[in-house]
């Protein structure tokens, strides 16, 4: 029997499908590491209410979560390495912060 689907193993289209598939997975595990580092970065706002954080770290906040969600960006939306390295040095300098404010090693 000869049909067209009958050898699709070695098929250029198979080549391509799967290449697709497979930037199509890379990109929804980095959204979703985005994804999670932004709700703990959320999350981090109840340290912003102890008054032993300088205003700085604050900014270090607001303007990481302000990047994140503005439409321009150091590299194009596909890759959310820049998002991820903001949220994570925001977060970073918060927890850094409430922990010097409290007296406890960074």
């Amino acid at each position: 029997m000869n049909t067209p689907h009958a050898d699709l193993a070695g098929s250029p289209s198979t080549g391509v499908t799967v290449g697709l598939v497979l930037a199509a997975l890379a990109l929804l595990a980095t959204a979703l590491v985005a994804a999670v580092l932004t709700i703990r970065l959320i999350r981090a706002r109840r340290i912003l209410r102890d008054a032993g954080i300088p205003l700085t770290h604050k900014a270090a906040y607001w303007g990481a979560l302000l990047y994140v969600i503005s439409p321009v960006d150091l590299l194009p939306d596909p890759i959310y390495l820049d998002d991820i390295g903001v949220l994570l040095l925001a977060v970073r300098a918060l927890r850094g912060a409430a922990a010097r404010g409290r007296g406890e090693p960074d």
